[in-house]
């Protein structure tokens, strides 16, 4: 087709101040010694030693590309929807200005130091086409930015001194690939990616440049060539889930890597079939030796049928196979999710490592500046002024982006990283009983999955499954992201909520010498309620509540603890409750 041009400029307004290059980048400095290429070996991918490898990661997710829901903004979608409603009420400079910082700020090497910690080995990086090219060149030219290239090249510095790989991942390619428009930040006011010669010849080389720029990095893990493809060609409706030639999708793949193999022949190719990355039909990996092939799991059951095609394919291709997302559900789900993966020796990236929201290791906490601006933009609050929301936009990129102000989330990297390895509840956080009184917040109960450390009646979301809605496990979507219903007072202070019949947490402490100790509940009830304690699995202590509509606190008789780690078990039988804390006496 002729000449393409992105449909708005406010997607421009991210890269202002990105010079521009007629020809491409030269190839990034020596990287930091590794210890070699990732390569693969009949189904397996293995490090440079030729060790079978699991790549643990997690995906970058709303750094080069922002996806609205992740900031509470899922009604606008696409990103430069996104930059162009908030130009319309501060003005282009101030996009620009939020846009820069945040880019310099939501992703630092910060965070790749607690990646590290946490013991991932990856990172999967969406890379926004339009950071490195410049959408508004004349058909038949590039235009080169060099502000994608720099970015990528700082963060496999920090990467490479953490010991974490880069699998580079095209998120947005130009034109957009598919029908979910926010994932590619799409204009369907223009022709798509497979509507366009030249969208795809950009695409071409892009990764031409990306591959001559990073052929001796040994530090990027892979190139993931396209994300989630969802593209109808066969006219069969939806996303391409139901289409069984994909021809298009393979001609593409085929002419990325040729153009990578003209100067990188090492590094691995990741490819993802049509349908969010699931439907490879007529995509067979026939035309490179190191083709991996990768698929996105969401919302399914954790069984092995869930799974069972990718594996066949797997066996019938003799390729590895990877997960590049999971995620966006509850602990027990990606618990469950890993423990499938891995014991079927194929790895795994949760999506992302930080939104606005708990189910990621990292909690972006917006300020309320922007939760006022969010509100405005969604039709659901009144227009802030121009000076507050620059404000809000500019507290939002600089400080609560920031991996220095993010909120941790234990109890995800917990699950993800120990409990499908590891049964035990563990407390979560230390407690020890000596003669003084104890107080323990009863939204700190402790990490372990449904039926280990608590029991709930709702505790992943299966909707893909269930072909019903989406479920929310955790019902005030604060603090935790278990299937126990948290919400925050006033003050902001957590405290369980809905705590129904059928229901229990359990709290893990540890008690200097052996003894009893009797204590009290802080909790209120609409209605009479109905409660039982043990200690260590012994027998119940139960305890009646009636209505109390204010917090109130209910005694309980003293318990037999042993000298070392008690597990502390309450349950409600009949009714409902909210539970503040739990207090144990002085000896």
């Amino acid at each position: 087709m002729g000449g393409w041009r992105f449909g708005t400029a406010a997607l421009l307004a991210l890269l202002a101040g990105a010079p521009a290059a007629a020809s491409p980048p030269a190839p990034a400095p020596a990287p930091a010694p590794a210890p070699g290429f990732l390569d693969v070996r009949g189904t397996e991918i293995v490090d440079g030693a030729g060790r079978p490898l699991l790549l643990r990661a997690v995906g970058l997710g709303g750094w080069m590309l922002q996806e609205g829901y992740m900031l509470k903004l899922g009604e606008l979608g696409q990103q430069h929807v996104i930059q162009q409603r908030l130009a319309a009420l501060v003005g282009r400079p101030a996009v620009d200005r939020f846009a820069a910082a945040w880019l310099d700020h939501q992703t630092t090497r910060g965070d790749l130091e607690l990646l590290h910690r946490w013991s991932f080995n990856a990172v999967r990086l969406p890379l926004h086409h339009a950071l490195f090219m410049d959408p508004a060149a004349p058909a038949g030219t590039i235009r080169w930015r060099q502000d994608g290239f720099r970015r990528t090249d700082q963060l496999l510095e920090w990467a490479a001194a953490n010991r974490i790989w880069v699998m580079l991942d095209l998120h947005a390619a130009p034109g957009g690939q598919g029908n979910d428009l926010p994932i590619a930040d799409r204009d369907p006011a223009q022709p798509s990616l497979w509507q366009s010669d030249e969208s795809r010849r950009r695409t071409v080389e892009l990764w031409r440049a990306l591959a001559r720029r990073y052929a001796n990095n040994p530090w990027v893990g892979a190139y993931d060539i396209l994300n989630e493809p969802n593209w109808d060609f066969d006219g069969s409706g939806g996303h391409g889930c139901n289409d069984h030639r994909n021809a298009p999708i393979k001609t593409l793949y085929r002419q990325i890597t040729a153009a990578i193999r003209e100067s990188d022949p090492r590094h691995l190719i990741l490819i993802e079939g049509n349908c969010w990355g699931n439907n490879y039909d007529g995509i067979a990996p026939d035309w490179d030796p190191k083709l991996v092939l990768s698929f996105h799991k969401y919302w399914n059951r954790n069984d092995q049928r869930s799974i069972a095609k990718m594996l066949a394919l797997r066996e019938a291709t003799r390729r590895p196979v990877w997960v590049g997302e999971t995620g966006e559900n509850s602990n027990a789900w990606g618990r469950d999710v890993v423990r499938l993966l891995e014991a079927n020796r194929v790895g795994w990236a949760w999506w992302p490592l930080k939104k606005i929201g708990v189910s990621n290791p990292l909690e972006l906490v917006a300020n309320p500046g922007w939760t006022r601006l969010v509100a405005w933009l969604t039709g659901n609050g009144p227009r802030p002024s121009p000076a507050a929301a620059r404000a809000a936009m500019m507290r939002l990129a600089t400080h609560d982006a920031d991996v220095r102000f993010n909120q941790p989330h234990p109890d995800v990297v917990d699950a993800l990283m120990r409990q499908p390895h590891d049964d035990r509840a563990l407390p979560f956080r230390p407690r020890l009983l000596g003669p003084g009184a104890l107080v323990v917040a009863a939204a700190d109960y402790d990490l372990g999955a449904p039926g280990i450390a608590y029991a709930d009646r709702v505790d992943a979301d299966y909707h893909v499954d269930t072909g019903g809605e989406r479920t929310e496990w955790n019902d005030g979507r604060t603090y935790r992201n278990d299937g126990v219903d948290l919400a925050r007072d006033a003050a902001g202070q957590p405290y369980v909520t809905a705590f129904e019949a059928g229901e229990w947490l359990q709290y893990s402490l540890d008690a200097d010498r052996a003894g009893a100790r009797g204590g009290s509940l802080l909790l209120r009830a609409a209605a009479p309620a109905r409660l039982t304690v043990t200690v260590n699995g012994g027998a119940p202590v139960t305890l009646s509540v009636g209505p109390v509509r204010g917090w109130s606190r209910l005694r309980f008789p003293a318990l037999a603890l042993a000298a070392g780690r008690n597990r502390l078990r309450l349950g409600v039988t009949s009714g409902r409750i909210e539970l503040r804390r739990i207090a144990l006496d002085p000896r």
